[in-house]
């Protein structure tokens, strides 16, 4: 994947293409994420116009360059949409060593981390996994056995200064908490993205 970004938000023609292939090429190795999709009617909806189509496909390329290994798991019949989740098998490398929020970063004196999960992820255009998404991703596979995912964070934790991550351990997900301001090298974030 090509590592330089169009600060428009959108992707040139040959980024475009290559994210297309690495896409392609990962919805057809694991299928087992997106059983009764296919990938011609998801290439046609990340191809059709849209007032904000560009944009889309611009986060898709950033969960992609970042590490996150994008991939399709579902269709909102409702909606039409198509929702990617990150599906590194472990949290994605160019997303770690990042605090909860904006809050959390601002209240650090010293040893600042060089951002947070929840700014990243507003710049990227994407949302973090709620528990209950990051759940539903463990069913597709076997993710953060090494690492660990800040998750979307209820705000009556948030508010006692406390923040909520996941992983995989023993066969089980864990649910643990932090101060918000913590992080760690082996600590990143997955985020979702409707298309």
């Amino acid at each position: 994947m090509s590592k330089k970004t169009n600060s428009k938000k959108e992707l040139l023609p040959k980024q475009r293409e290559e994210l297309f292939i690495t896409l392609k090429h990962r919805f057809e190795k694991n299928m087992n994420r997106h059983k009764g999709l296919e990938w011609d009617k998801v290439k046609a909806k990340l191809e059709a116009p849209a007032s904000n189509q560009d944009e889309k496909l611009w986060s898709l390329n950033e969960m992609e360059r970042t590490g996150g290994e994008p991939d399709v798991v579902s269709l909102d019949k409702k909606t039409g949409e198509y929702i990617f989740y990150d599906c590194s098998a472990e949290s994605p490398a160019g997303r770690r060593s990042f605090c909860y929020d904006r809050q959390a970063l601002d209240s650090r004196k010293e040893n600042k981390p060089k951002d947070s999960a929840m700014d990243v992820a507003e710049a990227m255009g994407i949302e973090i996994l709620t528990e209950e998404r990051y759940r539903e991703l463990q069913k597709l596979g076997k993710f953060d056995a090494k690492t660990s995912s800040w998750v979307k964070t209820p705000s009556e934790i948030r508010k006692l200064g406390g923040a909520t991550f996941c992983d995989f351990r023993y066969g089980t997900v864990f649910v643990y908490h932090n101060g918000a301001e913590s992080y760690y090298a082996a600590r990143g974030f997955r985020g979702s993205l409707r298309i």
